[in-house]
């Protein structure tokens, strides 16, 4: 059986990032970055696919692990008859290239501890030709180069890397492990306590700038740092997670490569990061997405790679088992190739709250951009799409990316409005109030007395929350309480949301996934602005308790295994812990004796 999804903690350095289970094995790890080939794939394979543990020779009586406070720098506690040891696992911020450091510290008593290394390059298809070195081994195959560098003895054996070495109290046994390319010249060593410990200064100095002091502050600042790790540092970019195929059910084949960028994420990730004072992250990203979409608006993608790459041909991995037996295991997306009209809501969006945030005005042609795609909608705003849930089945009305075309015009018309840019207001106004009619007359059911999931259908869609949150309708409007009313009576299990109700003729695939985080986390944002502070609380602190040891979630939930689901850890799932926390504290904050409601996402 496969090490559950929440066993597992992240590691990175804000190029790549590895999981590290809780028995010490590294299961996933991507050199050099987030998107390249997997030399550890165990995670979706088997052992022989790739992995790096490093845990006591003897059972362990107890493990205890967590982050440095304010850092990603993860301490495994290994207690065992004889003694207790700490690993300690970093990426340290590049010099050079990546490096992966491990080190053991004796804590008390005597630890005999075994080591075992298989480096498996391209997903773990590819055994490489590995040799002993004067301070460890290498292994090369095709451009992948990676050294290890080690005072402890290594032996070769069934082709895999192994040793065994004692720690005692007070004694460090330390690894470094640099991937480069194989016709470079092998980088640098490092000094690994020093770097250990510039790591920790420089994420502790990140930490440090976070302006939340709200009662959740331990699980938001968790959140914001795991943001960090998961932004692509060169270009400001942030994955959706950085694995693929992890199952949205085991053993089924809703298993999809998150490692790129998604657009329909951007307004809630840049509302997450102004709130908690990072402006310069929140100023790359929109530069990021205003890189990544200029073109033509009839030619924008939903999903890009880290540099903004359009093309991300999905591709099938045989070789590869899948985690718990869920195949496919899958690289690139086919998604990219998807209309989804929510989009240009999105971009629309993120320019508008950069401005009204004190952001400025983008860099390059950010105005352009946004009257372009408003231009684009005004023809095609009407056009059926797959919908923010990347539907595989045929295009639809669907009613959530209606309201975001609204959104998309409403921004545009209120930017003029702030003098930022000019245009063509009364038709724009007249456009705003003709998709506003149409998504209230076509996508409500007087019989459900709710919103539905598009035009015309009896099925309802969690995304309907958004409708609120961005000023759709105001969140006292019957329409909108009774579309709350059928959301909790219809898609929620043991206080959980699911995304929508699953119709193969509609979204293309098999039934079954678990319960999905971001739309539970949306499910309370409309409780604070219903005033409903109550429950607000109740759902975020159930959300708050399904996260891991070290306070990571994934993006979905299954409430009868009570395990984590889907890729790991995800970004959205985060970004809607801050932003709720946040909501939550606005709303337990007096002025005048009144209690403040969340700021919605307009």
């Amino acid at each position: 059986m496969s090490v559950p999804i929440e066993d597992y903690a992240m590691i990175g350095d804000c190029h790549t990032a590895g999981l590290v289970s809780k028995q010490g094995s590294i299961d996933w790890l991507c050199l050099p970055h987030f998107d390249s080939p997997a030399c550890f794939a165990a995670l979706v394979g088997t052992t022989e696919n790739g992995h790096w543990s490093i845990s006591p020779a003897e059972p362990s009586r107890a493990i205890r692990r967590r982050y440095r406070e304010g850092t990603l720098i993860l301490e495994t506690e290994f207690e065992t008859q004889n003694g207790a040891v700490t690993l300690v696992d970093c990426m340290p911020p590049r010099k050079e290239g990546p490096n992966l450091l491990r080190s053991v510290v004796g804590v008390r008593g005597l630890v005999r501890m075994n080591l075992e290394l298989l480096i498996r390059f391209d997903y773990g298809s590819v055994v490489p030709w590995v040799r002993r070195t004067d301070h460890g081994t290498s292994a090369i195959a095709g451009p992948d180069m990676v050294v290890l560098r080690t005072e402890a003895p290594l032996v070769g054996e069934n082709l895999k890397t192994v040793s065994t070495f004692t720690v005692a109290e007070g004694q460090n046994v330390s690894f470094d492990l640099t991937w480069y390319p194989s016709h470079r010249t092998e980088p640098s060593p490092l000094d690994i306590d020093e770097a250990i410990q510039d790591t920790e200064n420089w994420w502790r100095e990140w930490s440090d700038r976070c302006s939340y002091q709200g009662k959740w502050r331990d699980a938001v600042l968790r959140s914001l740092i795991t943001l960090k790790a998961l932004t692509f540092l060169p270009t400001g970019g942030i994955v959706a997670a950085p694995t693929t195929s992890l199952p949205e059910l085991l053993g089924g084949v809703r298993n999809w490569d998150y490692r790129f960028c998604w657009v329909r994420d951007a307004t809630l990730t840049l509302h997450s990061l102004l709130d908690a004072g990072y402006h310069e992250e929140a100023r790359q990203w929109r530069e990021w997405l205003l890189r990544a979409v200029a073109g033509s608006p009839s030619e924008l993608n939903i999903v890009y790679g880290l540099r903004g790459e359009r093309r991300l041909t999905e591709t099938e991995l045989p070789w590869l088992t899948g985690y718990e037996k869920s195949a496919p295991v899958r690289t690139g997306n086919a998604a990219y190739q998807q209309f989804q009209l929510d989009i240009f809501g999105e971009v629309a969006n993120t320019l508008f709250q950069c401005r009204q945030s004190g952001l400025g005005a983008a860099e390059g042609a950010g105005e352009d951009i946004a009257q372009t795609l408003l231009e684009f909608l005004e023809k095609g705003w009407d056009r059926p799409d797959e919908g923010i849930w990347e539907m595989r089945g045929p295009r639809r009305d669907f009613v959530h990316s209606k309201i975001m075309a609204w959104v998309a015009v409403d921004r545009a018309i209120r930017s003029v409005e702030q003098g930022w840019f000019s245009g063509e207001m009364a038709r724009w106004k007249m456009l705003r109030n003709t998709i506003h009619e149409d998504v209230c007359t076509k996508g409500f059911d007087g019989t459900l007395n709710s919103f539905v999931q598009f035009y015309g259908s009896k099925h309802l869609d969690a995304s309907l929350l958004m409708m609120a949150l961005v000023g759709f309708l105001p969140a006292d409007d019957p329409r909108v309480a009774g579309t709350l009313k059928a959301i909790e009576t219809h898609l929620m299990e043991d206080g959980f949301v699911a995304r929508y109700t699953q119709d193969p003729s509609v979204d293309g695939l098999p039934h079954g996934e678990g319960k999905f985080l971001p739309c539970t986390f949306w499910l309370a944002d409309n409780y604070i602005l219903q005033g409903r502070t109550a429950e607000a609380l109740q759902l975020f602190e159930r959300l708050l308790a399904i996260r891991n040891d070290v306070g990571l979630l994934s993006e979905e939930y299954d409430p009868v295994g009570k395990r984590l689901l889907g890729n790991f850890p995800q970004a959205f799932s985060h970004v809607g812990l801050v932003n709720t926390a946040f909501n939550l504290n606005r709303g337990f904050r007096q002025d005048a004796g009144a209690p403040k409601a969340p700021v919605p996402l307009r």
